[in-house]
């Protein structure tokens, strides 16, 4: 593996930030993108908001926009379909996510600090919210990715015009690679609930295509989105296909809700820039978007896992464990298989003569179960703190358990926990203690006994579970 693409994981791996003060950064595309002038700039996009015409009527507010960053001239029109939508809520804080166009990097760059200047005035970062998404992602600051961007400096004029109380946190998005979006999500949908959040993601669609073959192209884009097809979308853009720039914000996004509940996608308005050049040999697409959550009832099917799964599953974690403890390197595993593809929790747990010898998972699906195995089985063997680090004398001594989890549920009648089929949670303020199914079955615990070892596990007296102590069940698939 590069050694840049390891020390990018151990960063996502280990949450490892670097928070630099970045202070207020100047507008770098008014008087080319947009208006230099304030009262201009304010009157052009009044006149775009008022142009908006049937807008759909939704049962909830949106928790996400996908807005175009031409100039305005080109895609303002379809911008003000997003923003017209949002004007006026209540949002604390908005997150605008935009690729980038002008220097190549790994991960992400979060402005943590300070804010953005237009002429319309100062949109300040909530840098409370934006530290907390570098530390849950492992991304920081990379000061050469604002430059010369535009992705996500044309969104602020529109955030300040409909929204001018929110916050902002600018994120630009490097090389749009599977990891990077999948981190990036785990993080936004850890932050989400926290606050009154919008998420803008900053994309046009094809690009300098004929407009037939941009209207066609855009079309099947637009419903691979509307269908959340998160999985084609990273593939298309590691392929580098012309469908849209911003792939990997809209995909951060969309799998960022998907771990809320299921999103539902409204397309407002669709435009490409032949409108404004009358120019039909080379066009760009523009795609304004709401994403919102789907109250509609669904049954999920149940989740199952073949023998050939475990098995890869189960070589995943041992080669994971193998390479980093006698190499000190991070394996990558690629695969289509979908089952291994959809966000799980999971833990990984290593014995040694039939003795524990690590434990360590995610409780909340926010990785891809592949992914979740391969760092779950890393953390097992070098970050469990009640034993010391795996050896390289020890690999092949180690048994593998894998335990892929079902989403908690909370309970309030303790007579539903069923020993040997839920797993517990208990949570008590800040403290949280987890025992996955087959603990009290190999230990030949009661119900009782099963919830006051969770107690003790949380760091809470062992009747906690009685005395006000949340309690939450999950199942599991277990295999070894």
């Amino acid at each position: 593996m590069k050694g840049k693409k390891w020390l990018v994981f151990l960063g996502l791996l280990f949450g490892t930030t670097m928070a630099w003060t970045q202070g207020v950064r100047k507008p770098v595309w008014a008087g080319s993108f947009y208006d230099s002038d304030k009262k201009t700039l304010s009157a052009r996009i009044e006149d775009y908001l008022k142009m908006v015409q049937n807008l759909p009527s939704l049962p909830a507010e949106p928790l996400a926009l996908i807005s175009p960053h031409a100039g305005y001239v080109y895609s303002g029109q379809t911008a003000a379909y997003a923003y017209r939508l949002v004007r006026g809520k209540p949002y604390e804080t908005v997150i605008v996510i935009g690729p980038s166009h002008q220097y190549g990097f790994e991960g992400c760059s979060i402005y943590l600090k300070g804010g953005f200047e237009t002429p319309l005035g100062v949109a300040q970062v909530d840098e409370d919210l934006a530290a907390r998404i570098a530390q849950l992602s492992g991304f920081s600051y990379v000061a050469e990715a604002y430059d010369k961007e535009h992705s996500v400096e044309v969104q602020i004029p529109f955030i300040q015009e409909t929204l001018p109380h929110a916050k902002i946190v600018p994120i630009i998005m490097g090389f749009q690679t599977r990891r990077t979006i999948t981190a990036l999500a785990a993080a936004l949908a850890e932050v989400l609930p926290l606050k009154k959040v919008l998420i803008v993601a900053s994309t046009d669609l094809s690009h300098f295509l004929s407009k037939s073959q941009a209207n066609a192209l855009d079309a099947k884009t637009i419903a691979l989105v509307q269908n959340l097809g998160t999985e084609k979308i990273i593939n298309k853009m590691a392929g580098g296909e012309n469908i849209m720039c911003g792939g990997g914000p809209v995909a951060s996004t969309l799998l960022a809700i998907k771990k809320r509940g299921k999103p539902r996608l409204e397309v407002l308005h669709y435009a490409d820039s032949s409108e404004a050049t009358q120019d039909d040999s080379q066009v760009v697409g523009y795609l304004a978007a709401a994403v919102i959550l789907d109250s509609s009832p669904s049954q999920p099917a149940e989740f199952s896992l073949s023998p050939e799964e475990k098995s890869e599953l189960l070589r995943q974690a041992r080669q994971a464990v193998f390479l980093y403890v006698g190499e000190n390197k991070i394996v990558e595993h690629e695969t289509r298989d979908s089952n291994l593809l959809e966000e799980k929790g999971a833990f990984v747990t290593l014995k040694k003569n039939g003795q524990l010898r690590g434990c360590i998972g995610f409780i909340e699906p926010l990785f891809p179960l592949h992914e979740a195995v391969t760092r779950a089985a890393i953390y097992a063997a070098v970050r469990d703190y009640r034993f010391p680090p795996v050896s390289k004398e020890e690999l092949n001594d180690l048994e593998f358990e894998i335990s892929v989890l079902t989403p908690p549920k909370k309970i309030d009648d303790p007579s539903l926990v069923r020993v040997g089929k839920h797993g517990l949670v208990i949570s008590q303020g800040d403290k949280k203690g987890l025992l996955l199914p087959q603990v009290p079955v190999e230990n030949h615990w009661s119900r009782e006994t099963f919830l006051e070892q969770a107690c003790i596990k949380a760091g809470l007296p062992p009747d906690a579970w009685k005395k006000g102590a949340e309690i939450f069940i999950f199942e599991a698939i277990v295999f070894q």
